[in-house]
């Protein structure tokens, strides 16, 4: 018999405590997860990991695809008609090079990608023992799936092929990150990401009006793109992720790189401002005699659920259920590749954390433990088959 609403809430305290005792096992798996380097397109080594504890957990079709994407298969009562993904990004923004070494303290662990995204990928290979553990079975199949080329110029390529080429019917996606716990996303804005390039070549004209160096073009684009005039409904911001250049002292810069995205409720608005940004370096470059361009390398749309969605209101009871305040906002992750295909998901996070000075992330260990038992009571809601509720 499946359990009505009240009895999963009720559940979730209780769940949480019994799923202390799994301490060990949920940090043995971080700790090897992050100490292992998955720069995006370089993530093999970290997929081996994940298939070989799939094997352990005894999952089934167990495989990786053409892109690299690891995939195991938990099954539930019912068969292959009923599926959920449970998702985890495998790649990480650091070199093979950087410092792994994952610090583990009493209540908390400091590391590079402790939280983007390994605590993601802790969590798919714990999830088969947490169930058991628990003594739970669902009805549907558990499809835990670690996907590649995520971040950055991987645009999400190893979900979007995933989800493009399975041939199983998916009830819902689950995305899993490391923080913030209490944040949840279940509609993506739509997103344009780019790199604006500035050089100086060496038959360069330095007698031509408006001649400059790379950094001063560089400041002319981002002059005439603060000046595009942006309107307040839907609404559209530009955000200037890095700026990098230049060489010491009295010499003239002759390479120049700014990063941003165009971030937009309105996918029509955001191509229209990246077609302004388009235009903007073309007369930079024509007027000062640099080369400025500009590649735009990933796209999301908007889309997702809406607020009253069966899936938006279930998460949000159950942060409540465990004492949590839902923190709800739209994001830039993989829940546009999930409405691209019309499939609803909401995002979770395990744990509290922050980013620290070194770009290594500190996460919380105590807060895990809600963290894991909200992704319980999602999935049992799922399961449950809630979506036709009032």
């Amino acid at each position: 018999m499946m359990p009505d609403k009240d009895e999963i809430l009720s559940s979730l305290p209780a769940y949480r405590d019994a799923i202390k005792e799994l301490r060990e096992p949920l940090l043995a798996n971080l700790v090897m997860v992050s100490e292992i380097p998955a720069p995006t397109f370089q993530e093999a080594e970290r997929v081996r990991f994940l298939q070989d504890r799939f094997i352990e957990s005894g999952l089934q079709n167990i495989s990786t695809d053409e892109v690299g994407n690891a995939v195991g298969i938990l099954p539930g009562k019912e068969g292959a008609d009923r599926n959920i993904i449970v998702h985890a990004n495998v790649d990480t923004p650091h070199p093979k090079e950087a410092d792994h070494t994952v610090n583990v303290d009493p209540d908390c662990l400091v590391g590079l990608s402790t939280g983007f995204n390994s605590l993601g990928l802790a969590t798919l290979i714990t999830l088969p023992m947490l169930l058991e553990h628990l003594g739970l079975e669902l009805q549907s199949n558990l499809v835990l799936l670690g996907t590649v080329r995520s971040i950055g110029r991987g645009d999400l390529a190893g979900l979007r092929f995933f989800l493009d080429n399975t041939t199983l019917p998916i009830l819902a996606g689950v995305p899993v990150e490391g923080m913030q716990l209490g944040s949840q996303s279940y509609r993506a804005i739509g997103m344009v990401r780019g790199e604006i390039t500035c050089h100086v070549p060496e038959e360069y004209n330095w007698n031509r009006f408006g001649a400059a160096g790379a950094i001063n073009a560089l400041n002319e684009v981002i002059n005439a793109i603060n000046a595009i005039p942006l309107p307040s409904r839907p609404r559209v911001s530009i955000v200037f992720g890095s700026i990098e250049g230049g060489t010491p002292f009295a010499r003239v810069a002759t390479d120049a790189a700014l990063r941003l995205d165009i971030r937009s409720e309105s996918g029509g608005l955001a191509d229209w401002v990246r077609q302004r940004v388009r235009d903007i370096c073309a007369e930079v470059s024509a007027i000062t005699g640099a080369e400025v361009t500009v590649d735009f390398f990933a796209r999301r749309q908007p889309g997702g659920i809406q607020f009253s969605d069966y899936l938006a209101r279930w998460g949000r009871e159950i942060l409540e259920a465990l004492g949590i305040e839902p923190r709800v906002a739209p994001s830039f992750s993989s829940i546009s590749a999930f409405s691209d295909r019309d499939i609803p998901a909401l995002r979770l996070a395990i744990t509290r954390g922050e980013t620290l000075k070194n770009n290594k992330e500190r996460l919380e260990i105590a807060p895990m433990f809600s963290g894991l038992a909200q992704l319980l009571g999602v999935l049992l809601a799922i399961d449950a088959g809630y979506r036709d509720e009032d």
